[in-house]
C-alpha cells in the first residue's frame, strides 16, 4: 500500500486505488489523521473491495509524503518498547500495538511498544 501511494504521489495522480485490507484501512485513516492523505474510502463489493485513497499536496503542488519507508518487512520483523523509541525530527514512525495503530509518539506517551511498520517524513 505505502509504494502504491508513493508511486501515485510521484506521478501527480489525483487518487490511488488499493487492494482492501483491514490493516490498510487503519494505516490510511492513520496517514489522513496526520494530513499526508487528503481523504479514505472504501468501496466495491464483497470479495473485490477497495480502498479509494485521494492523494494530498502542498500549494507549490509537491506531494505531502516526501519519503515512506517500510522498516519491518515479513523477512524480519522489528520489534521496540516504548523506552527504546526515539523521536527524530521531521519523521513520523507508525507502530502496530496492542492498542492499534500509533505513532511513536502516541506509543511513548501510553507507555506501549510494537512492531515499527514504516517512517514517514
Amino acid at each position: 500500500m505505502l509504494t502504491i501511494v508513493r508511486n501515485g504521489q510521484m506521478a501527480k495522480k489525483e487518487s490511488v486505488k488499493v487492494p482492501y485490507a483491514d490493516f490498510s484501512l487503519r494505516l490510511a485513516q492513520k496517514l489522513q489523521e496526520h494530513g499526508f492523505v487528503a481523504k479514505v474510502e472504501k468501496s466495491g463489493k464483497t470479495g473485490k473491495r477497495y480502498l479509494d485513497i485521494a492523494l494530498a499536496y502542498t500549494d507549490a503542488g509537491r506531494g505531502k509524503i516526501e519519503m515512506v519507508r517500510r522498516i519491518s518487512k515479513p523477512g524480519q520483523r522489528i520489534y521496540r518498547d516504548y523506552r527504546s523509541l526515539r523521536a527524530i525530527p521531521g519523521v513520523m514512525i507508525i507502530i502496530s500495538t496492542p492498542r492499534g495503530l500509533l505513532t511513536g509518539e502516541e506509543a511513548k506517551k501510553k507507555k506501549v511498544g510494537g512492531e515499527i511498520v514504516c517512517e514517514i517524513r
